[in-house]
């Protein structure tokens, strides 16, 4: 069996430290799943290294996931293209000139 150094598996651990997830309150033994009954309030909790703490509330879904994924105040920058002129060349789509061998 393989095992992994110590510190590898720390660093994993660590980094997922923080991380946050809802939870629908539902009675009894309802559908569980984020995308089912989306008015349902969500518990927010938070991942503290050994287990899911609470950490806030949210109102219904669309709340939760705006809480989970805040969108960035600026749009992300996409740099433009410049066009490439064809230049000259002998490949497979261009066409042979007058003069040139077969």
């Amino acid at each position: 069996m393989d095992d992994e150094p110590l510190s590898d598996w720390a660093e994993r651990r660590d980094a997922k430290i923080g991380r946050l997830r809802a939870i629908p309150l539902v009675s009894g033994d309802g559908p569980k799943g984020s995308h089912l009954n989306p008015d349902a309030p969500r518990v927010i909790q938070r991942w503290n290294g050994c287990a899911w703490e609470p950490h806030g509330y949210a109102a219904n879904l669309a709340e939760a996931q705006q809480l989970l994924h805040p969108r960035d105040e600026e749009p992300p920058t996409v740099p433009v293209l410049q066009p490439q002129p064809l230049q000259a060349g002998r490949g497979r789509h261009r066409k042979r000139g007058l003069g040139e061998g077969s």
